[in-house]
Formats: C-alpha cells, structure tokens, sequence
C-alpha cells in the first residue's frame, strides 16, 4: 500500500509538524543519534527514519485516529501504533540541569484532556484531564521543565512540588501566579485582611509580575497547537511522552524564529530583572 504523506517532499512536513523542513531534519538528527535507526530484532519497517519521524509528529500534530492516519503513510494500523509507541519517548524534552544565577524562570499548571481514567479525573474543564507543570525560561520562552502529569483535580500548589518540577528548578528564581500560595515563589501581592485596596507600589509589581508571567499562558497556546493536547487517547505513559515531545518541538519551532535575527527587542530577561530585584 503506498502512503500519501512523505517527508521527502518538503511541503508536507510545515502543515503536519508546525516545524519547518530543517528544523525538521534536526529532530530527525536527535533521532538518528539516539538510536531510533538502529537495527532491531523482527521485520524491519517499511519506512525510512523520517518518514517514522513524521507520522509521529503528524499524529500529534492532527490527532487522528489509527484508521485515519494509517492509510496516510501506507501501513498497517499496528505499524503506525508501534512506530508511535517506540519514538515517542525519544523525542522527549530532556529537562535543564543546570541555570545561569539570573535565570528567571516561569512556572504554571495547564490541564490535558486525558482519556485514560487511570490517571485523569475531573477538573475545572469538567473534562476528564491532566494536570501538567511546565516550567519556562523567561527570556527565552523556551520549556525548560515539564512534570510528570498528576490528576486533573489536583491544585497547582501541590502538583508543583509532587510532580517533580520543583526538585528540578531547585532555588532558581522562579515566578507563578496567586495559585501558588506557600510554595516560595514569587507570587502576586494579596490583599491582607481588612485592607481594600494594595499600596501604589504593590500595584505597580503585580503590574510587573502580571506581563511577565503572560509568557507562560503565551507557550501553552502555541503548545496547543499540537491538536492532541485537546483530546489525548494515549494510555499510561503515552501523555507524558506526548509533551514531553511537543515541548521539544515547540522549543526547535521557537529557536527557528530567532536564528538569524540582530537586533530585535530587548532581552526579555531584563525586563524580569525588575519584578525579581523588588519582590
């Protein structure tokens, strides 16, 4: 059976990964270094890397189903499912070790709709759903940390610390929003009791603190972009791997925007600079 998609064709590859074809070629790169072609005991695939790579990327990047993404690349249901089950995991984000002193980081929970009721339970979307903290770097906006998932109905004060993107982060200076009471992140100002109105001077830090922190909600959006991140069918393991993935394209489809550029606005950074020295 022959496939309609393939990534020798360099059209195919922007519309079916959200990455350009070189971008495209360096995850297929990560792949090659990591094994992903290497020989392996039973029939071997009718499908080079790349293509492999593909209907991965496809497959999160569409959320078909096996039926429909199948015929696509001209396999077997069982094939495409197997080649999903092996590469998702190697294309997943490998968490930053180690931070500059002035990193400022970004920290938030976004919520998954997960299918497997083993891991998910109902939470504010009244969905079936994930809980997933996904740590940025500020001035970047490239993910830097991405916690195990924990249930949809578990809060975001919790989940940062059970889901391991704290022990990750370690004492970096890392900002969130007022869902994060008693953590020691740098959170919003709250009104103390009795008192109806914040000072000048806390108004103009959370004003800070507010523009700052978009940043996250900013690389959830173009995370969702990735359409199985509204709908995941994946089992077990398979959500934590979906974005894991997804954090890493999204990271090279962000790098990809800057190579080349001079000038341009100032750091983000720098503007964090302020809200980190006064809160």
């Amino acid at each position: 059976m022959a496939g309609v998609i393939t990534a020798s064709e360099p059209s195919w590859i922007a519309p079916f990964t959200g990455l350009s074809p070189r971008q495209f070629g360096k995850l297929a790169t990560v792949l090659r270094h990591g094994g992903a072609d290497a020989v392996r005991k039973g029939r071997p695939s009718s499908l080079p890397l790349e293509d492999r790579a593909l209907l991965v990327a496809a497959y999160r990047r569409t959320n078909p189903t096996m039926r429909q993404l199948a015929p696509l690349f001209g396999v077997s249901k069982s094939a495409a499912d197997r080649i999903i089950d092996h590469l998702g995991p190697m294309l997943a984000l490998q968490p930053r070790k180690r931070f500059a002193k002035d990193t400022v980081l970004i920290v938030d929970g976004t919520l998954v709709p997960t299918r497997d009721h083993t891991i998910a339970e109902r939470s504010k979307n009244y969905r079936y759903s994930t809980n997933h903290q996904v740590v940025i770097d500020a001035g970047t906006r490239l993910v830097v940390v991405v916690g195990r998932p924990l249930a949809g109905n578990r809060n975001d004060c919790k989940a940062w610390e059970e889901s391991g993107a704290k022990a990750a982060v370690g004492k970096t200076t890392t900002i969130a929003d007022g869902g994060f009471p008693g953590t020691g992140l740098v959170i919003p100002h709250r009104r103390e009791r009795g008192q109806t109105e914040l000072p000048d001077w806390k108004e103009e830090h959370d004003k800070s603190h507010k523009q700052v922190r978009a940043r996250v909600e900013h690389v959830f959006a173009r995370m969702k972009t990735w359409k199985i991140l509204r709908d995941c069918r994946l089992k077990g393991d398979g959500v934590h791997h979906t974005m894991l993935g997804i954090a890493r394209m999204h990271n090279l489809a962000l790098a990809g925007q800057t190579d080349g550029q001079h000038g341009g606005p100032p750091c983000p950074r720098r503007r964090g600079d302020h809200l980190r020295d006064s809160l």
